[in-house]
């Protein structure tokens, strides 16, 4: 029998393949594109070997190169994105964009991943002057966050895992008034209102804006999401 030519990390997992989709996580978080030899050394690896992953990633059109040669996310990926959840996406962006546009915050749709949040979808407001940005494959802990907050609400609080009496409190308040409230808990300035979504799979998932400030108080912007919420459980047949 012929040896295997990827190499293995701990776990039988392939690190050539754990390897390629890093590239894409540091591509997803970087702002701007980046050269190779920018990408080796984010990805801790000679820059032979992380020219191989990208004529690979290239070759599936998953990153692609600018003028000047530097690397970026290809637009094969958005496709692949709208597969995840199509059903979910497809309903609750009517809702997203209604909602967004009505309070003049980015609105989105967060999904539980682990022990991580994660932005499935977003949408901006489209007459705001400024608004902030929520880039979908956002993730964060479960533990920070309005939507972390809520999403836990949905789940037994024996899954909660080891949590302080101050975030259980917070947790129980969120459980009775129907929504969470966060304020530089995920990223500095910025307020995130958030209210449960249970799909009818059983997956716990949030409906939340993320804002700088705003003339409205935290009931009346939980009040329009949960009506958006609603929607969308019912277009899915829950």
């Amino acid at each position: 029998m012929p040896a295997a030519t990827d190499e293995t990390t701990p776990g039988t997992q392939s690190q050539t393949l754990s390897r390629g989709i890093r590239v894409l996580e540091i591509l997803a978080d970087a702002r701007e594109p980046l050269s190779i030899d920018e990408l080796a050394q984010r990805l801790g690896v000679h820059r032979s070997v992380a020219y191989r992953l990208l004529r690979t990633l290239e070759a599936h059109r998953l990153t692609v190169r600018d003028a000047r040669g530097r690397i970026t996310l290809g637009a094969r990926l958005a496709a692949l994105a709208a597969g995840v959840a199509h059903d979910l996406q497809a309903e609750a962006l009517p809702e997203l964009t209604a909602a967004a546009n009505d309070l003049g915050m980015t609105c989105f749709l967060a999904v539980l991943d682990g022990d991580e949040i994660v932005t499935l979808t977003s949408v901006e407001p489209r007459h705001a002057i400024a608004s902030v940005a929520q880039r979908p494959g956002t993730r964060h802990s479960i533990g920070v966050g309005a939507p972390g907050k809520v999403i836990r609400t949905l789940t037994p609080q024996g899954e909660w895992g080891e949590v302080d009496a101050a975030h259980r409190a917070e947790l129980e308040e969120a459980r009775t008034q129907g929504f969470a409230i966060s304020h530089d808990e995920v990223i500095p300035g910025l307020r995130s209102t958030a209210v449960p979504l249970q799909l009818p799979s059983g997956q716990p998932a949030a409906l939340a804006v993320v804002y700088v400030s705003s003339g409205r108080t935290d009931p009346e912007i939980a009040e329009r999401l949960a009506g958006a919420s609603r929607s969308i459980r019912s277009a899915l047949g829950a």
